[in-house]
């Protein structure tokens, strides 16, 4: 098959191509994907195996060398001096997008600082997948990646997007699932919208919408099977109508007029749009201030 004008020389430099392969169903390649995979040097594959399994189903012959998150620090090297002898390579990732949770960002970067031509062949990725089926706003999102494992450091993270009023948009592993929903409904709200996108484009693929609450209880009773690979998408906080010291001006005013924690924290959630978890905690830190003056 003749080069596409993709594959023409690049001087005296090879290139370098970020190509996006399917998140699950093998047919989601490409032709402009299958054309670069064929006619480079070398496929850089975060998983030889599960590439060879996708090669074998497009018929793509090209000779795939590991490139993964252990190994990319001591193979950038190794691939940019054949890079800047002229070879072509292309850099892959299990499924989707490479990058977007995935190794190749030191590659990318030391292709750059090397002006050796880095050229993308865009295509499937889960980030965009599910939010294009979540029905919640995507015109504003924060990719946020993997949450961490940890329970402690979790909540932290979460409480740092408490007010964030853009559409996130989390990975998370099917063991993990059950906890991180109950953490988003402790730091985020029960009422919070959100959706579970589910093996998509898969056998199995499943979209489930609707509260943070609601969705936590559908995964504890197997409803929605914490299996697969798991997206979930949530609603931006609304926007904030006020600052923190004015925030703390109407908490204390109430507990000051005996009101309870909990019915000052909703009030305060409801005149200032602002998360009624993270206003709990506030009160409470007021209170045990108080206590110590």
């Amino acid at each position: 098959m003749a080069e596409t004008p993709d594959l023409a020389a690049h001087g005296t430099h090879g290139v370098l191509y970020v190509v996006a392969t399917p998140i699950g169903n093998l047919d989601d390649l490409s032709g402009r994907a299958r054309t670069v995979l064929r006619e480079v040097d070398t496929v850089l594959a975060e998983d030889t195996r599960r590439t060879r399994t996708l090669f074998d189903r497009h018929a793509i012959p090209t000779p795939t060398r590991a490139f993964h998150q252990h190994n990319e620090h001591e193979e950038t090297p190794r691939v940019i001096a054949r890079l800047l002898e002229g070879k072509r390579f292309a850099l892959v990732s299990d499924a989707g997008t490479p990058l977007v949770s995935d190794p190749g960002y030191v590659l990318v970067r030391e292709a750059h600082s090397h002006h050796v031509p880095v050229h993308c062949v865009p295509g499937p990725s889960a980030v965009t997948a599910a939010l294009s089926v979540s029905g919640l706003p995507t015109d504003r999102f924060a990719f946020e990646g993997f949450l961490p494992p940890r329970r402690s450091r979790r909540q932290r993270v979460l409480e740092a997007l408490a007010t964030e009023t853009r559409t996130m948009v989390f990975y998370e592993a099917p063991h993990r699932i059950e906890d991180a929903l109950a953490d988003l409904c402790a730091v985020f709200g029960d009422d919070r919208e959100a959706v579970i996108a589910r093996e998509l484009t898969k056998r199995f693929e499943s979209v489930s919408a609707g509260r943070l609450d609601h969705l936590l209880v559908q995964v504890r009773v197997d409803r929605i099977p914490a299996r697969g690979e798991i997206v979930v998408v949530v609603r931006g906080s609304a926007p904030t109508t006020a600052d923190e010291d004015t925030t703390d001006a109407m908490l204390h005013a109430m507990l000051d007029e005996g009101v309870a924690v909990r019915q000052a924290t909703a009030v305060a959630a409801r005149l200032t749009g602002r998360s009624r978890n993270v206003l709990y905690r506030r009160a409470l830190a007021l209170v045990a201030a108080r206590a110590e003056e």
